[in-house]
């Protein structure tokens, strides 16, 4: 069980990091208003934030064997089929609503520093 769970992170930490990555580019693309910048930031984390928790709801239903944790976890660490769909799909949704809660949290902050540049008038 604690296998399928790095594993999970690992998977969901990648794909934010690359979702991060697009939103830092396009943070640094309009460094030069910082408000833009930030308020930019901050939309598209509030976005990535929604499609995480679209996929903690999608992992309910998803079939286990289709899922990206599925494929990396070796084949001694996989729970019995009839066990699998079940801790696959609780695994997936506590990590993927984990991550966008952290993911709202940094949102909130950008759209906090863009309120901040707003008001001494950047």
């Amino acid at each position: 069980m604690e296998e399928m769970r790095r594993i999970a992170y690992e998977t969901v930490l990648r794909a934010c990091g690359f979702g991060s990555l697009a939103i830092f580019c396009v943070m640094i693309g309009m460094s030069f208003e910082p408000r833009l910048s930030f308020q930019a930031g901050g939309t598209l984390s509030m976005l990535m934030a929604i499609i995480l928790i679209y996929k903690a709801r999608e992992a309910l239903t998803k079939d286990y064997r289709k899922t990206e944790m599925w494929l990396y976890l070796p084949k001694n660490f996989r729970p019995p089929e009839a066990y699998a769909q079940w801790a696959s799909a609780t695994i997936l949704r506590d990590t993927y609503l984990t991550f966008a809660l952290w993911t709202s949290a940094i949102s909130i902050a950008m759209w906090v520093i863009a309120l901040v540049f707003s008001f001494a008038g950047l």
